[in-house]
């Protein structure tokens, strides 16, 4: 598989916004609700922020022990779930301006980290959470990471929706680069099929998928985009919610033209996120 070469600026210049997003989001959170159950079992939005804390904490080689078996605990399905919880635990009796100081120290190491990565670095092989790729692909994942989580935060606030176009167009190349998986290999799409997938909002493309002996992303169909067999169209946040499971994802908000049968396959399987 062909890795993900991608250029340093852009990918760092889209992260620290959408660190600095979540920083004021949640800055202007009143106290109960910075307190208050998120739509992700087990967590407050208090949690989600000590979440990006732990990964951002990882990535420099940092680690904590939990208080508690948190292996045992129901919504902690795999070891990467065991290492959310373990800092999600580290920070949780922890007062607000504690964990919000913990953010700032660790975002301003991670900038300072990124700022000093040539391309070689950015090129280097790595393991990511979606296989051996580069440190780019690496950090173009936790862009989409954090800005699914932003999401996560306003849905389980005051249900607005992100509005930086930088971070969400990163956000989104990388579900973009997982939906041939989810058309040719989840949902099952016949061979010979073209899924022509328009995404709309704060990021809009089309993907377009060509499904031979495997689906693949294709700049253009032979018969053009009128020729697809299945059309959807959805906004940018509704196919994250979508990918990642989400309790505030609603297939309904999808529209199928074309073949109804495969596109609903298509939407059924769009769950794919860890």
């Amino acid at each position: 598989m062909a890795k993900n070469l991608l250029p340093v600026e852009p990918v760092v210049s889209a992260l620290t916004a959408q660190w600095a997003s979540i920083d004021a989001l949640v800055s202007a959170l009143p106290d109960d609700r910075w307190a208050a159950s998120s739509i992700l079992p087990g967590w407050t939005v208090a949690d989600i922020v000590a979440h990006v804390i732990g990964t951002e904490s990882f990535l420099e080689g940092r680690d904590v022990t939990a208080g508690r078996d948190v292996a045992a605990l129901d919504h902690v399905r795999n070891p990467i779930g065991e290492l959310n919880e373990r800092w999600i635990d580290h920070h949780r009796a922890a007062s607000r301006d504690e964990v919000m100081a913990a953010y700032r120290e660790i975002i301003a190491v991670r900038r300072e980290s990124l700022s000093r990565m040539s391309q070689d670095d950015f090129d280097a092989d790595t393991v990511t959470p979606a296989g051996p790729d580069t440190y780019g692909r690496f950090m173009r994942i936790r862009c989409f990471d954090c800005w699914m989580h932003e999401i996560d935060i306003r849905d389980s606030t005051d249900g607005s929706v992100p509005i930086d176009p930088g971070p969400a167009d990163l956000a989104l190349a990388e579900l973009a680069a997982s939906l041939p998986f989810v058309v040719g290999k989840r949902a099952g799409t016949p061979k010979g099929t073209s899924v022509l997938i328009r995404i709309g909002g704060v990021a809009p493309r089309d993907v377009r998928i060509a499904v031979e002996d495997r689906a693949s992303a294709v700049d253009a169909f032979p018969g053009g985009d009128d020729a697809a067999d299945v059309t959807l169209t959805l906004d940018t946040v509704d196919l994250a919610r979508l990918a990642g499971g989400r309790s505030t994802a609603d297939p309904a908000r999808v529209t199928i033209d074309g073949d109804r049968e495969i596109g609903t396959a298509i939407v059924g399987n769009l769950n794919y996120v860890i």
